[in-house]
């Protein structure tokens, strides 16, 4: 969210919904690496400074979304990813469709926890928001499963010899079991 005001995410959001026939899903973050800061040439500043920026820009681009001409074609589903039970968990409850987690299994149960009481607290149904993680193995992937997760992610690097795809396929081999 630093890198971008939060109208301008919003209308570039809407575009690409137009674009990919609504199949876009909205992923934001408060940005935590700052070489990404140094490259860009923005202030890298303080969680805290970071985090209340994210809090207004999701406001901001959800009211942006609602207000836009055309409208996106769906409702953009807002991905937020984190494990930070202070501000990110929280303005998942508040805001997210769906919640990115990189915990281990007992973590990410004590914090899904937390998600739900807070989504209750702000008004929202805990089960309308997605539960999504890091691909580790498929034993795991079955007791995440168990826990609510209905979303898998990984990441695909390229190598001397181009993209090494085996684990996207073991991950599909693992959901057509």
């Amino acid at each position: 969210m630093p890198y971008r005001n939060p109208d301008l995410v919003a209308d570039m959001a809407r575009t690409v919904d137009h674009i990919s026939g609504g199949r876009l899903i909205l992923g934001l973050g408060a940005g935590w690496y700052p070489q990404d800061f140094i490259a860009y040439g923005y202030e890298y500043g303080t969680v805290r400074s970071r985090m209340d920026q994210f809090d207004e820009g999701l406001q901001r681009i959800e009211y942006r979304l609602e207000h836009l001409t055309p409208k996106p074609l769906r409702p953009i589903p807002i991905l937020i990813g984190g494990g930070g039970e202070r501000r990110t968990i929280p303005a998942a409850a508040r805001h997210a469709h769906i919640w990115h987690s990189f915990e281990p299994i007992e973590a990410f149960r004590r914090k899904n926890e937390l998600l739900k009481r807070l989504a209750t607290e702000a008004g929202r149904d805990e089960t309308a928001i997605e539960r999504a993680i890091a691909w580790t193995d498929a034993k795991t992937a079955d007791a995440f499963v168990d826990e609510g997760v209905t979303l898998f992610t990984t990441e695909i690097h390229p190598d001397d010899n181009g993209y090494d795809f085996s684990e996207l396929e073991t991950m599909l081999a693992w959901r057509n079991q």
